[in-house]
């Protein structure tokens, strides 16, 4: 088959630094999310949606066939942080080292991206603590509660 041919959708999650809230500002949150989904479409991932809170993002993407998860992921932080420091009042800014990358079967797309959608009523009613062990055990992922909130 001369043509590689490649659609794996992921749901990828991460915090600030120390779940600092750095993006309660509603406009500037928006504009990071637009920027993050932006990062991904340069590195040849689709965005099919990015959200998110004052602490955390979501972003849904097609990955590409020519990146790996880990190389997306640092991409996408590392463009986003030097961005964010360029605002007023956000030098500090720094997202979490770790990340969650989970996988999203075409028929939940759009359960998915409701829910991203809708990150506003989740965070009023839990924690992103709570909800990031809600998305592992749902996906059947172990973590270890020393090394996942760094």
């Amino acid at each position: 088959m001369p043509q590689s041919l490649s659609r794996v959708l992921i749901h990828t999650v991460f915090s600030t630094k120390n779940r600092l809230p750095f993006l309660q500002d509603v406009s500037l949150r928006d504009e990071l999310h637009s920027y993050l989904g932006g990062c991904a479409k340069r590195l040849d991932c689709q965005p099919v949606r990015v959200g998110g809170v004052e602490d955390h993002v979501h972003l849904l993407t097609v990955l590409s066939r020519t990146i790996a998860i880990s190389e997306f992921v640092k991409e996408v932080k590392r463009n986003s942080t030097g961005w964010a420091k360029e605002r007023e009042g956000m030098e500090d800014f720094a997202w979490q080292a770790g990340y969650g990358c989970l996988s999203v079967s075409e028929s939940q797309v759009e359960l998915v991206s409701q829910y991203i959608e809708k990150q506003e009523e989740h965070y009023r009613k839990r924690t992103f603590q709570e909800e990031y062990r809600e998305l592992l055990r749902r996906h059947g992922t172990e973590w270890d509660e020393r090394y996942v909130w760094d």
